[in-house]
């Protein structure tokens, strides 16, 4: 099965986002060889909840507090995400990472929210372009996972989704080649093997994101050991994404 995450980043009101989703569910294939979650803004979470009810789509938020509660103005908190019905919340993005200067400690702690509230976990990983030209790519994803996995079990892997996203291809229009895609993956389960087991490392969804469109992702779907993508501009015009879907 293929696990596709739809993020529409900081796009769509909530009547734009309700119009979406009502074309979507009305023409999504339910096929059972693909899982698929839209990940919207804050504003449209509660009502995407009731449109999605009935559906195989599943919900996700972009982003959480590493606070529970209290004076944290502007935050939003795990338990409110689970309660408008969220199934899984995107943490790590490199957006979040450059612009809003997220460490892999706060990461790490946004990660345990989100399990402490019965929420899946999308993790965002992957390479500059400085660390991509001086092979330092293996270097930089095993920090980034091994810190942001810091502390937890191994079963609580089954909520946790690895997407590999180099920062070079985020909104660039350039993407990793397969054989680039095949090594970070390698790279990913390995380090999973490393610091939990075999099992784990065979059995977590690694997805690719990073430009991926109707043009490429026939291609890039075939990357071996590959389990789905992310995608985001490909994600918001409805119809294009529909498309991209059928490629599967």
């Amino acid at each position: 099965m293929k696990t596709i995450i739809a993020n529409l980043k900081m796009n769509k009101t909530p009547s734009e986002c309700k119009n979406y989703l009502m074309n979507l569910v009305s023409r999504f294939d339910k096929a059972e060889n693909v899982e698929l979650c839209v990940c919207l803004p804050f504003t449209s979470l509660a009502e995407a909840k009731y449109i999605l009810k009935d559906s195989k789509i599943k919900l996700g938020a972009q982003n959480l507090s590493d606070y529970e509660e209290g004076g944290n103005t502007g935050e939003i908190s795990g338990a409110m995400l689970k309660d408008a019905g969220v199934d899984y919340v995107i943490v790590g993005h490199s957006e979040r990472r450059s612009k809003f200067k997220e460490n892999n400690k706060l990461i790490n702690k946004k990660i345990k929210v989100a399990l402490k509230n019965g929420l899946g976990v999308i993790l965002c990983v992957g390479e500059s372009l400085v660390e991509k030209n001086t092979l330092k790519t293996l270097d930089s994803l095993r920090e980034q996972i091994e810190e942001g996995l810091k502390g937890l079990y191994e079963n609580e892997l089954e909520k946790v989704i690895l997407a590999y996203e180099p920062i070079w291809a985020i909104g660039t229009g350039k993407h990793a080649s397969v054989r680039e895609i095949e090594y970070a993956v390698k790279v990913i389960r390995k380090v999973i093997e490393d610091d939990f087991s075999s099992r784990a490392a065979k059995q977590i969804r690694v997805l690719y994101g990073g430009s991926v469109n109707n043009k490429n992702a026939t291609a890039l779907f075939k990357a071996k050991g590959m389990d789905g993508a992310l995608i985001g501009g490909a994600s918001l015009d409805v119809n294009m994404f529909l498309n991209l879907l059928s490629l599967l």
